[in-house]
């Protein structure tokens, strides 16, 4: 059976609907959400970078990459990549195993060789099997994790690097201590520019300024708050919000550009650690990328498909450029995906415009984007974490039942109190373990003969697995002396040689039962014992 083939028949479909007939056919909605997610990934890519304890334009560099190269190779529409907060501490931890930065930088380039590797052997099929009570309870997860590490800088308080999603911080502290903290030095300016900027993004999307779709809601939050911060600096200095409370972007001046840039140091291909930090890097970005891709296309308005090989491919170019350019690993980044939707983006000229402006910032109006308070980013950034954890969505989880429910929640709760990675891999453990579980309870011989025929006949499943064996045993050891029974295999496509055993156990078995059995359908010559075999 060709397993790949509905995610071959899925990459045609995403590679039909996932892009525009012209990259600017809705820049009216773009390019406005373009600059939405541009002044929320900027501090997040600074941020991360600064938790990576790699140069600060690494961060930069990530960022332009993940929408330049990847946005453009991409088949997802709105899904924005760059540094992953989830990679950090493989980062901070990888620098130092391998003896510096430079040394780090070819482990990128390796991984991103791996990914374009993986899929050209098309291992985004991978996604297909991720059950969507995880993918649900990652958007949860991450909407919560969101909210709890955004109010701290909502009331002033920065002491943890803006895009940390882990409980345990890098201080030592966690997300509740770090928010009691918070609470105890409020920073009134802080605090109203982000009521302010929450405010306004309810009510914005129901004013009547919001027909022209030039400026959305995010946009005009962060605006007034830099707005009000400075109505502060010239009326009430000493109230404003200053230093570490705003955006700090590096100034980079022609002369000295090209210093500020980190280069591999392919010397280091060397060492055996550079190879296994490759792995784990193109394994991780892999991972969160496709989980990124699954969840985005749940918060897309238009749904649209994304074939999940051309991703890994784009993610791996991103990779392979990021690294030569001195960049950190990219990957997709559920926090400025939803933040771009939340925007209205349409078409991926939204995820181009972000990288483009990240780059002209750089380069120029920086000492502009330093007057941005960071509790007007804040502001978005709450209200983002709002809608990835809507009430609707766990009214919905729980109306599933509990095999659906159970794994949500568990996903939910695991994200916060680790890490986003942590959270899934925890999240599909339990959701795999859910699925089994019913496997086993539900029968796999279907009886298609009505009660009380002469002849009894089932039918098996496309799939016979080695999980089949015990639903398979029950059902034949059911079966009262003097039963006439027919067991048609013929829709089955796949018989695991552990299933066949049970067949095998009950074909020897069954005369001395007194059941009369037909088996139609079933590879005889599996079904033959082993030894037998051997000894023909």
């Amino acid at each position: 059976m060709n397993t790949h083939a509905p995610a071959a028949a899925a990459d045609r479909r995403g590679s039909a609907r996932g892009t525009s007939p012209s990259l600017f056919a809705t820049w009216r909605d773009d390019v406005p959400a373009g600059i939405v997610v541009f002044l929320v990934a900027l501090p997040l890519c600074l941020g991360i970078a600064v938790a990576s304890g790699a140069p600060l334009i690494s961060g930069v560099v990530a960022g332009v990459v993940g929408g330049l190269v990847v946005g453009a190779l991409s088949g997802s529409t709105l899904m924005v990549s760059g540094p992953a907060a989830g990679l950090t501490p493989v980062v901070l931890l990888g620098i130092q195993q391998v003896g510096g930065y430079e040394r780090f930088l070819p482990a990128v380039v390796l991984a991103g060789i791996l990914q374009l590797l993986l899929g050209a052997l098309r291992a985004g099929v991978a996604a297909y099997y991720v059950p969507s009570s995880v993918i649900k309870g990652m958007l949860a997860g991450i909407g919560l994790t969101l909210i709890l590490k955004q109010l701290p800088h909502a009331v002033g308080y920065d002491g943890d690097y803006e895009g940390d999603m882990s409980f345990v911080e890098s201080s030592g502290a966690t997300t509740l201590t770090t928010l009691s903290e918070a609470f105890q030095q409020i920073q009134p300016a802080a605090m109203i520019a982000a009521l302010l900027g929450v405010a306004v993004m309810f009510w914005w999307p129901r004013s009547p300024f919001a027909r022209t779709k030039l400026f959305p809601a995010p946009m005009v939050a962060v605006a007034v708050g830099v707005g009000f911060n400075e109505a502060l600096r010239l009326l009430l200095p000493d109230f404003a919000i200053r230093g570490t409370h705003l955006v700090s972007l590096p100034a980079i001046s022609n002369g000295d550009m090209l210093r500020q840039f980190s280069l591999p140091d392919w010397s280091a291909l060397a060492s055996p650690a550079v190879w296994q930090l490759a792995l784990v890097i193109g394994l991780v970005a892999s991972l969160e990328s496709l989980l990124s891709l699954e969840a985005t296309k749940k918060l897309d308005p238009e749904r649209r498909n994304a074939p999940v090989n051309r991703e890994l491919f784009a993610q791996g170019a991103g990779n392979v450029v990021a690294g030569l350019l001195g960049g950190l690993p990219v990957a997709g980044v559920m926090i400025r995906s939803s933040a771009n939707v939340d925007a209205g983006a349409r078409s991926k000229l939204s995820v181009i415009t972000h990288a483009v402006l990240m780059l002209i910032a750089v380069l120029s109006f920086g000492v502009v984007l330093n007057r941005t308070p960071l509790a007007a980013i804040a502001s978005v950034l709450l209200v983002t974490g709002y809608r990835l954890a809507a009430p609707s969505l766990w009214g919905t989880a729980w109306r599933l039942g509990t095999s659906h429910f159970i794994p949500f929640m568990v996903t939910v709760l695991a994200i916060v109190f680790t890490d986003v990675l942590r959270g899934i891999g925890v999240g599909l453990a339990v959701g795999i373990g859910f699925i089994i579980v019913e496997h086993l309870r539900s029968p796999v011989l279907s009886r298609i003969s009505p009660p009380g025929a002469v002849l009894t006949r089932y039918t098996l499943p496309e799939q016979v697995t080695f999980l089949s064996k015990a639903s398979i045993a029950r059902a034949l050891n059911a079966l009262q002396p003097g039963t006439r029974v027919e067991i048609d295999g013929r829709r089955t496509t796949r018989f695991d040689y552990d299933a066949l055993e049970v067949l095998l156990l009950f074909r020897e078995t069954a005369r001395s039962r007194d059941i009369d059995y037909r088996l139609v359908g079933i590879p005889e010559a599996e079904l033959t014992p082993a030894h037998a075999r051997l000894h023909s």
